[in-house]
C-alpha cells in the first residue's frame, strides 16, 4: 500500500512537496484554501514581480535619453510625459498571477495529486480535517502530514488596513487610481520593493523606515547604492522615524510618527512584517511546538516536534523566500519516504530584493566578516567599468566576492544593478560547489556582458 501524504497549504513548500512525494509513489492529497500557489503566486512573489517589470520598463523609457533616444508625438513635438495606468496594470498582475495557479494545479493533477478545497487541521491519530466550503468535513488519514501554511501581512491596532487606502501588500492589485503621493511604512525587502517599484511608476513616494539604513538587513554598501539612487529619483527617505500610528480622514491618510511629527498622503502601503499562519491548525494538541512568535519549530530536514509531522515555508519562519519554501517541502518528502537528501544549508540560499537596483546575495556576508564570524578576503568591483553596462547607461552597482584566505574558495558574493537576480547564478554555483575564485575566473565569459564582471573580480582575488 502507498505512503499517503496530507499537506495542508498549497504554496511553494507544499505544491512542491506534492510533487516529490508523488514522483516517489505516494497517494498525495493537498488541502488548500486559497488557491494552489498560495501567496507566493496569488497576493506576493508574483503579482508584486509582475508589478515591478512593469517598473523596471518605466525606468529605462524615462532614462533611454542618454542613449539618444527622442520620443514624440504624432506631430513631432516632444513627449515628455509618461504615464502609467494602473487599472490596467493591476489587471494583468492579477490575470498572471490567476493563470501562474491554473498551471500549477494542471501539473498537480498530471501527477495524480488530489486538491481538496478547505481548511484543514492536525486531528489525533495522524489524521487531517478538512473543513470544506459548505462546512461539511471530511477525515483524511496519513501516514506523514506537511504543514505549510505560510504567513500574512502583519497590522497594529494603530495601523489597519482598510483596504482602500491604507493597504497590506496583498491589497495594493485592486488599486485603479494613481496615488498622488504614497508612504511606505517599513524599509525592510518588502517595502523597499514596493517603494522602488511605485516611484519608477511616477508617483511621488516617501519611505519610512525605523532603522538608520534601507534594508538593514542586506548588504551595508548595497543598501548605500539603493539609497543613493532612490534618493536621486525623488525618492523621500525618512531615517530612524518610527512609526506611531496610520489614520485615514477622507482622501487624506497621516502616519504620525513616534516624534510627534506627521507626513500625509493618498495612499500609505504597510509592509510591517509578517505572522505565521499557524492559529487553529491543532498544532499544541498534535505536540507540535512552536516559538513564541507563533513560527513552527523544525529542523534541518523539516521535521517538527512530532512524528511524522513536518512544516515548510514562512510558517516556520525559515529565511522567507518561495525558493527556500519549496526547497523546505521537497526534503521533507525526500526524508520521508527515504530518498537521498542534504539537510537545508541556508549558506548555499541565493536570495534577491527586486528594487532599482537589484541587489541579490549569497552565502556570508559582509557583516559576518567585520564581526569575525568567518575570515574572509573581499573584492568589490564597480560596475561602472564594465563595458556592457556603459552601452546600457548602467552606472550604479557592483560585484562583490568573499574567498577563504589560502584555499581561495568562494563563500558569499554580492551582485548590486540590473538583472542581479541573473546575475548571482554563478556565485551561487561557485557557493554551492565550493569553487575557488581561480576556477570562476577561468569560465570563459561573453564580451562585453555584466557578467565579465563577475570573472575579473574573481581575477583579482588571484593569489601567487
Amino acid at each position: 500500500m502507498a505512503d499517503r501524504v496530507v499537506i495542508i497549504g498549497g504554496g511553494p513548500g507544499g505544491y512542491e512537496a506534492a510533487h516529490v512525494a508523488a514522483q516517489l509513489g505516494a497517494e498525495v492529497t493537498v488541502v488548500d484554501t486559497d488557491g494552489v500557489g498560495g501567496s507566493a503566486v496569488l497576493t506576493d512573489c508574483v503579482p508584486s514581480k509582475t508589478l515591478i517589470a512593469t517598473a523596471e520598463l518605466m525606468t529605462e523609457v524615462s532614462e533611454s535619453a542618454e542613449l539618444g533616444i527622442d520620443f514624440s508625438d504624432h506631430e513631432g513635438d516632444s513627449a515628455t510625459t509618461i504615464r502609467v495606468d494602473l487599472a490596467k496594470v493591476n489587471t494583468r498582475v492579477k490575470k498572471l498571477a490567476a493563470d501562474q495557479s491554473a498551471d500549477i494545479a494542471a501539473r498537480l493533477d498530471r501527477d495524480g495529486v488530489r486538491v481538496l478545497r478547505g481548511r484543514g487541521r492536525l486531528a489525533p491519530g495522524m489524521t487531517v480535517v478538512a473543513t470544506l466550503p459548505d462546512g461539511s468535513e471530511e477525515v483524511l488519514e496519513a501516514d506523514a502530514v506537511l504543514v505549510a501554511t505560510g504567513a500574512a501581512p502583519r497590522t497594529l491596532d494603530s495601523a489597519q488596513p482598510d483596504g482602500e487606502r491604507i493597504l497590506t501588500w496583498e491589497q495594493v492589485y485592486d488599486l485603479d487610481e494613481v496615488p498622488d503621493k504614497l508612504i511606505v511604512v517599513g524599509s525592510g525587502v518588502t517595502g523597499a520593493e514596493f517603494a522602488s517599484a511605485y516611484l519608477a511608476l511616477g508617483i511621488p513616494v516617501t519611505l519610512v523606515s525605523s532603522r538608520d539604513r534601507v534594508l538593514p538587513g542586506e548588504d551595508a554598501d548595497a543598501s548605500a547604492v539603493l539609497e543613493e539612487v532612490a534618493t536621486r529619483r525623488g525618492m523621500e527617505v525618512l531615517s530612524r522615524s518610527r512609526m506611531q500610528s496610520v489614520t485615514r480622514d477622507g482622501d487624506t491618510v497621516t502616519v504620525t510618527l513616534t516624534d510627534g511629527r506627521t507626513v500625509t498622503g493618498s495612499h500609505c502601503i504597510l509592509a510591517l512584517g509578517s505572522v505565521p499562519n499557524t492559529a487553529d491548525l491543532g498544532l499544541e494538541e498534535a505536540g507540535v511546538a512552536t516559538d513564541e512568535a507563533g513560527f513552527i519549530t523544525v529542523d534541518r530536514v523539516s521535521r517538527t516536534s512530532a512524528r511524522g509531522v513536518y512544516a515548510a515555508g514562512d510558517c516556520t519562519g525559515i529565511l522567507m523566500l518561495a525558493s527556500v519554501a519549496a526547497m523546505q517541502g521537497r526534503i521533507a518528502m525526500w526524508h520521508f519516504l527515504g530518498d537521498a537528501v542534504s539537510p537545508l544549508d541556508l549558506k548555499k540560499v541565493s536570495s534577491n530584493v527586486f528594487t532599482s537596483p537589484e541587489i541579490a546575495t549569497v552565502g556570508w556576508s559582509q557583516k559576518a566578516v567585520e564581526e569575525g564570524e568567518i575570515l574572509a578576503e573581499v573584492v568589490t568591483l564597480p560596475l561602472a567599468g564594465n563595458a556592457r553596462a556603459k552601452m546600457q547607461g548602467v552606472r550604479d552597482g557592483f560585484v562583490k566576492l568573499f574567498i577563504r584566505p589560502g584555499t581561495g574558495i568562494i563563500v558569499g558574493g554580492v551582485v548590486v544593478g540590473p538583472r542581479a537576480s541573473e546575475l548571482i547564478h554563478p556565485v551561487s554555483i561557485a557557493v554551492a560547489e565550493s569553487l575557488t575564485a581561480d576556477q570562476l575566473a577561468q569560465a570563459f565569459t561573453v564580451y562585453p556582458s555584466m557578467s565579465g564582471s563577475i570573472a575579473e573580480a574573481a581575477r583579482r582575488l588571484h593569489r601567487v
